[in-house]
């Protein structure tokens, strides 16, 4: 049997590859410096079995392509919106995730963008590079009033470590997490009172039709001047336009992204002029950690349904 690999951390970790050709696979390498778009995922996947994928584009016409060998596509991450999940399903592919790997990895990017923004650390750090000694004005995070979007693993882990901060914690999910209310103070409510009352605001919800561009011209409006926004989750939440607006007019105080519509961006992507606007490339679960954690589970998924197991972590 052949497994693909599209994912380039999972096609470099030993510990992954490592698992399945001890299982007797092939293992294909069709990882490379970019997420692979549908032609080139069309010519990658004929007479595979199974795909270890990134964030790469697979189509009902790549799912067709894989048959009639196909049997599983598994995501090394937790966001499905790139794979066709209606063609998966009429071809009997099971799509998994990695769930539960890159929380703890996530959550801490998410504190880093958002001490960086609160501190102003990367303007004072390229203020002293151009040979500057000028201070600018921070906000403690104690006694702030965070709100989550989403408490899903990594909302969970947010909400957890934003309590041990001493903030004020709230958030907008469709369950509630009854150990977050009683253990760590979270109130959940609706998302235009976390609009309203939150100093920071950091997202955690998946890329559907309900939350395209939650973040728009009108919720924008309803935040303080003062607000930071965080978003390592989906760059779809996001009316990029409408927020880079609102940060040039001071609306709102400033952005930390870990994740844009277009990735790269353009050239001319607005938001890269910013100062108030600090963004990675798409690097959350990107630790040694996580890698491993993610890719090892990705592949304990194919040997499961290579196996005729039922997969751990389906998409339901």
């Amino acid at each position: 049997m052949k497994v693909l690999i599209t994912a380039r951390s999972a096609a470099k970790c030993k510990v992954c590859t490592d698992l399945l050709t001890a299982k007797g696979y092939e293992v294909i390498d069709g990882s490379g410096a970019a997420p692979k778009n549908e032609k080139e995922m069309i010519n990658l996947i004929k007479d595979v079995d199974a795909v270890i994928a990134g964030v790469d584009e697979i189509t009902g016409r790549v799912i067709e392509a894989g048959m009639p060998n196909l049997k599983i596509i598994a995501r090394n991450g937790v966001g499905y919106n790139n794979v066709d999940i209606l063609a998966a399903k009429i071809h009997n592919v099971t799509v998994t995730l990695s769930v539960g790997t890159n929380n703890v990895s996530v959550c801490e990017l998410v504190f880093g963008l958002i001490f960086n923004l609160a501190r102003n650390i990367n303007t004072q750090n390229t203020a002293i590079d151009k040979g500057q000694w000028s201070r600018v004005m921070g906000i403690e995070l104690d006694g702030k009033t965070i709100g989550i979007a989403g408490t899903g693993h990594i909302g969970t882990a947010v909400a957890i470590r934003a309590h041990a901060f001493g903030m004020k914690i709230l958030a907008c999910d469709i369950a509630i997490n009854k150990e977050l209310v009683n253990k760590y103070g979270v109130i959940y409510t609706d998302m235009d009172t976390i609009f309203r009352e939150a100093d920071i605001i950091t997202l955690h919800l998946p890329a559907t039709a309900e939350t395209n561009n939650i973040i728009n011209e009108s919720t924008l409006s309803l935040m303080k001047p003062s607000t930071i926004l965080i978003n390592a989750a989906r760059g779809d939440l996001v009316d990029e336009k409408a927020l880079a607006a609102a940060l040039q007019a001071k609306k709102i105080a400033g952005y930390g992204a870990d994740t844009l519509k277009q990735e790269p961006p353009r050239e001319d992507e607005p938001l890269l002029k910013l100062s108030n606007v600090i963004l990675t490339p798409h690097c959350g679960g990107y630790t040694k950690d996580a890698v491993i954690k993610s890719s090892v589970t990705a592949a304990k998924e194919v040997i499961r349904v290579l196996s005729g197991k039922p997969a751990k972590f389906p998409v339901q």
